[in-house]
């Protein structure tokens, strides 16, 4: 399949259709350019919603670590809830950074997402937990869920756990986002069976860039097999540093490559991202006048433009 078509996109800003109940964008500004060059256009400020439901729900998915998914998971979260939308946060990493970023300590949890996926005695609502950051809920996660991997192997439809098990709250959220563990193992795929979209963290460094083909072809299986639904919603670059042509080079090759798949909005390196994540808050919250939280507010506006 050409990289082309893996994510049908405008390339200029076009008015949403009426029955979306979003506002309409502004025109094109010519001297408003991304970093390749393309027009970027006005994101309107997402407009009030009157109810909530049926979610879309996106995996946030690279299986190179280090590349700030993570981190977009929990601020793209907060500056959605910032528009009004209902979040819910699937912690799908073992790690449980998501979880840890949004103020729940790992460690004192008495049921996670472990505790969904594998007793049936558990239900999503048993597990969900309220955070303190508007709009935003949280499914957590602990080293336990590390044991799922193989545990799963002997489930019966055993892709397809996740999808089931968050299919009773759907009408409840606007958005879910599920924070994968970097690999492209058994969970991951649950993650993208569950998934309507897939958002592509990708560090600006060639490393961070071998991997996403791969990560391209497992996508393409998930869907031909398991989840025809299943879109890339955009590569979404992180840690970009416009002062270094190796930056510059890695988000060219990718517009090379990818075409519109990759998202006007890119994300700066800077100390506040770490800054935040110690205080166990979203750099809009940390930092709300900050480049980094514009930068997600941004973000938002298009995701939201595009697809939510």
């Amino acid at each position: 399949m050409p990289a082309e078509s893996l994510f049908d996109a405008p390339a200029v800003a076009q008015e949403p259709e009426p029955a979306t109940g979003y506002l309409k964008a502004v025109p094109l500004d010519p001297s408003k350019l991304d970093v390749v060059g393309r027009p970027t256009p006005e994101f309107p400020i997402p407009a009030p919603l009157s109810g909530h439901g049926p979610a879309r729900i996106v995996a946030m998915c690279n299986q190179k670590g280090g590349v700030g998914k993570t981190t977009t998971t929990i601020n793209l979260a907060a500056s959605l809830g910032e528009y009004g939308r209902r979040v819910l946060l699937v912690d799908f990493d073992p790690q449980g950074a998501a979880s840890v970023g949004v103020g729940i300590n790992p460690y004192a949890l008495e049921l996670s997402v472990y505790n969904l996926l594998m007793d049936r005695g558990v239900g999503i609502r048993d597990v969900i937990l309220s955070t303190d950051i508007p709009g935003l809920d949280v499914v957590p996660a602990n080293i336990d869920l590390s044991a799922a991997e193989v545990q799963l192997v002997g489930e019966v439809a055993r892709e397809s756990v996740l999808a089931r098990e968050l299919r009773p709250v759907m009408d409840e959220y606007d958005v879910i986002l599920i924070d994968c563990q970097p690999s492209l193992g058994l969970l991951v795929v649950n993650a993208l069976t569950a998934a309507h979209g897939v958002l592509i963290p990708l560090g600006c460094e060639f490393f961070a860039l071998r991997g996403v083909a791969l990560l391209v072809e497992t996508i393409e299986k998930v869907r031909d097999r398991l989840n025809p639904g299943l879109e890339i919603d955009g590569i979404l670059p992180t840690m970009y540093d416009a002062r270094t042509r190796h930056s510059r080079e890695v988000v060219g090759r990718v517009h090379e490559a990818f075409g519109d798949t990759l998202l006007h909005t890119v994300i700066g390196r800077t100390v506040k991202f770490p800054d935040a994540t110690v205080a166990a808050a979203p750099i809009t919250e940390f930092a709300p006048n900050h480049p980094g939280a514009e930068a997600y507010r941004q973000l938002a506006r298009e995701l939201v433009f595009r697809h939510l």
